[in-house]
């Protein structure tokens, strides 16, 4: 195991040697940074060197780094349990259940799995398979949004909106539509927001009727558009959106990955708009990172249409491993506990404010076109010139992330999305962070904007 003081050239030939590296260009005139510890909203590296995690790794360690009490909570699990299948049954996954069922506010059944695109490839053959059961035979198409992200299997990147992740990967999955998102920013001069947003909210009931109302399943959307750059609807869009499901028989799935567990300021980031979705996606927040885990709720009346005993394959034919792990569980259920007892989702919504608020004070930069905000969550779109809107550069882009590096603020952007359109920086550390964690990102990020 690599420490403090590891010899990091070695370290890092090891690394070029073996590793693979998520979603990076290889460059061997760029090594990677090696983290060894976390605590807080901080990491260490090899070297030494502190940085502050401005992106909570992957959107994902909401309660920050160094939990002891989540790592006892897996580990007396494992000296009692360490593994179960969920064909049966166990404690952890059934306390878990209920207490997400609590979270969501509804009556829902709990289906576990390991990542955000195992809890959306479920998703999708839930509500095929639900249709079926329903006598619906002919409605397998999913419509989902371009900028949309949902994961990296097949299907889950099927219903992805961004092109560049999709390249040299086709043909994926058939039945996937896109619409384009609620991107007010880049609305029609003369629009107001609300019009903009029923405009398109609109095309996705167009697209249900030009593809033959009987042949779609279901929608399939994040609250708000994280990974494409931060694209928050108005509450128009987001009624109108269940209302067109509702009356055309369109199962809604909301994808909670990156905006549920107190990231939006709510438990979930659907609840800031008051909806009530038929399916819903979770990971990443639901254990902060620790251990992988993710569920997909569905709906108790949907579940239902999944117990006649009378059709040989009528029950969900879909199995995981390890999915529900009993540590995972136990982990999850403790990680929830503690954004509870710390009042974290208040504090999410407090820190979101201050951010935006800090960020408005430099919106007038030339190279700042639109901020936006959601909870502890913001993206700052990049552009040229203020009034063409013309996307910044990759070029800049790297140059300001990198600049926050060097002077130890790791922050994030939309990267390997739209072509063109990669020119959002994202923030969304964790929603543990103090105050002085706070005034580092903010001071740190105002100074190297100053430098460009």
């Amino acid at each position: 195991m690599l420490e403090l003081g590891t010899d990091s050239e070695s370290a890092i030939q090891k690394d070029q040697r073996y590793l693979w590296h998520n979603i990076t260009p290889y460059n061997e005139a760029a090594p990677p940074m090696i983290a060894a510890t976390g605590s807080g909203s901080w990491v260490t590296d090899t070297n030494g060197q502190r940085y502050m995690d401005g992106m909570s790794g992957l959107w994902c360690v909401n309660v920050g780094y160094g939990r002891k009490e989540l790592a006892e909570a897996a580990y007396e699990q494992l000296l009692q349990l360490p593994y179960f299948p969920l064909t049966q049954s166990h404690m952890p996954a059934i306390a878990l259940a209920e207490k997400l069922n609590n979270w969501l506010g509804d009556d829902y059944v709990i289906f576990f799995s390991n990542s955000g695109s195992e809890a959306n490839e479920a998703a999708f053959k839930i509500a095929r398979q639900y249709q079926q059961q329903i006598g619906q035979h002919y409605r397998h198409k999913f419509i989902s949004r371009y900028r949309g992200y949902h994961g990296s299997s097949m299907g889950a990147l099927s219903a992805t909106g961004q092109a560049q992740r999709k390249y040299k990967y086709e043909p994926l999955s058939g039945g996937f539509l896109h619409v384009a998102p609620p991107d007010s920013y880049r609305r029609l001069a003369g629009q107001t927001v609300e019009e903009f947003n029923l405009h398109c909210a609109q095309a996705i009931e167009d697209m249900i009727i030009w593809e033959g109302v009987e042949t779609i399943a279901a929608v399939i959307m994040e609250p708000v558009i994280t990974g494409g750059g931060i694209i928050i609807p108005h509450q128009v869009y987001m009624d109108r959106v269940q209302e067109i499901c509702r009356t055309h028989g369109v199962l809604l799935i909301i994808d909670e990955v990156i905006c549920g567990f107190g990231r939006s300021g709510q438990k979930f980031g659907h609840h800031n708009f008051g909806i009530k979705p038929d399916i819903v996606t979770m990971a990443k927040g639901l254990t902060s990172g620790y251990l992988p885990l993710s569920a997909t709720a569905v709906r108790k009346d949907i579940y239902e249409a999944f117990k006649d005993k009378s059709d040989d394959y009528g029950h969900f034919r879909h199995v995981n491993t390890f999915g529900g792990n009993p540590a995972a569980c136990a982990l999850a259920l403790r990680n929830l506990e503690v954004i509870e007892q710390e009042h974290l989702i208040e504090r999410a919504q407090l820190l979101g404010q201050r951010l935006n608020t800090a960020m408005m004070d430099i919106a007038d930069h030339p190279l700042i076109g639109d901020i936006r905000s959601f909870g502890l969550l913001t993206g700052i779109e990049l552009v040229e010139n203020k009034d063409s809107k013309k996307p910044a550069s990759l070029d800049i882009v790297k140059s300001i992330i990198a600049g926050c590096k060097r002077k130890g603020l790791i922050i994030g952007k939309n990267g390997d999305t739209v072509a063109g359109y990669n020119n959002i920086l994202t923030f969304a550390p964790p929603l543990s962070s103090t105050d002085e964690d706070l005034e580092f990102l903010i001071s740190t990020f105002k100074h190297v904007m100053s430098e460009h």
